[in-house]
């Protein structure tokens, strides 16, 4: 495994990073055989955990700091993330206003809940799940660098923001005098290229770690979907519908475009699952994907991505297919 500098922290991560949405009632349930897969991964030379409060409700942090105990701690890299409601599901009305959001209100005590969730004194990473407009990005930043003065935390990035929430979070930093942004984690694979427009040239200016998640498009590019085969079921499928609904034509699309992405994958020799994940690999801004395997064969499906290389007359097929800047399916973004 290689390892690649997370920005300019001086921190060196793998060159995939492990996702933990699928640990936890979203994905595997069996907290011994999620266990299993992190401590594979970490066997296997990854050293990025990603996962969120968000994530079950937080038992994915849970599950995390099982994983790391008994002395794994210290060789990780561990990132989570904070705004979503604290009270009551992500995707569910009601919950007290004040226990969500990107102010240091909450921020104060969602750390401390992630801090005994995940059974260690320090995150690596916080990071703020999702802009929050009302909320100063001043408030925001001068929270966590507090929280970083005071060792709870080493750095801090975002996700999902868009580029002049980036921009403007850079200059609120430089101006106010306040520790930075460093990384954005975003939507990024061969059928969700949106961030190349913009996103992707903030990053690069400001010198942000890039992390793409859902780089196999939520398993639209695990192979299992082509034309004229029967349509997979999804484990996300309760969360986010949308994206699985074949009665939506933008769906229809995705689902023609991926079909010609696997006869790539196959006229070149590898599998797509393969291929997907090199395509970022590829990229000199990407860091590293962050990965989702809910079972040890997935996990071991994956991390043999690290050793392929894209021909550039691969690439520009993939360009051709999809070209630059373009997603296929509006949905995939949120």
């Amino acid at each position: 495994m290689d390892y690649r500098p997370f920005g300019g922290t001086g921190m060196k991560v793998s060159r995939l990073g492990i996702g933990g949405v699928s640990f936890g009632a979203w994905g595997e349930t069996d907290h011994e055989k999620a266990v299993g897969v992190i401590r594979a991964a970490i066997a296997g030379g990854i050293n990025l955990i990603d996962t969120s409060d968000a994530y079950s409700q937080g038992e994915s942090e849970e599950i995390i700091g099982k994983a790391l105990a008994g002395g794994r701690r210290d060789g990780v890299i561990l990132a989570t993330k904070f705004h979503m409601p604290g009270d009551v599901r992500w995707d569910e009305p009601g919950g007290d206003p004040n226990k969500r959001g990107n102010g240091r209100r909450w921020l104060i005590e969602a750390v401390e809940a992630s801090l005994r969730r995940l059974q260690t004194d320090w995150i690596d990473l916080y990071q703020a799940h999702q802009p929050e407009p009302g909320t100063d990005f001043e408030e925001t930043l001068s929270a966590l660098t507090d929280l970083r003065t005071a060792g709870k935390i080493r750095a801090f990035g975002t996700s999902n923001f868009a580029a002049h929430e980036l921009v403007e979070s850079q200059w609120t930093a430089e101006r106010r005098a306040l520790g930075r942004f460093v990384s954005e984690q975003a939507p990024y694979s061969m059928v969700v290229r949106s961030i190349e427009q913009d996103v992707i040239p903030v990053a690069e200016r400001h010198r942000l770690a890039l992390l793409p998640w859902s780089p196999l498009a939520g398993g639209w590019l695990s192979g299992r979907y082509r034309k004229g085969g029967e349509i997979p079921q999804s484990s996300r499928k309760e969360l986010m519908p949308e994206r699985y609904n074949m009665e939506l034509a933008e769906n229809q699309a995705k689902l023609d475009v991926v079909d010609q992405l696997g006869q790539l994958a196959d006229e070149a020799g590898i599998t797509l699952v393969h291929m997907s994940l090199a395509f970022l690999l590829a990229q000199p801004v990407v860091t590293a994907p962050l990965i989702g395997p809910r079972t040890l064969d997935q996990l071991e499906t994956q991390l043999g991505a690290v050793d392929v290389r894209l021909s550039q007359d691969v690439l520009d097929r993939i360009d051709e297919i999809v070209p630059r800047g373009v997603t296929v399916a509006p949905n995939d973004l949120h």
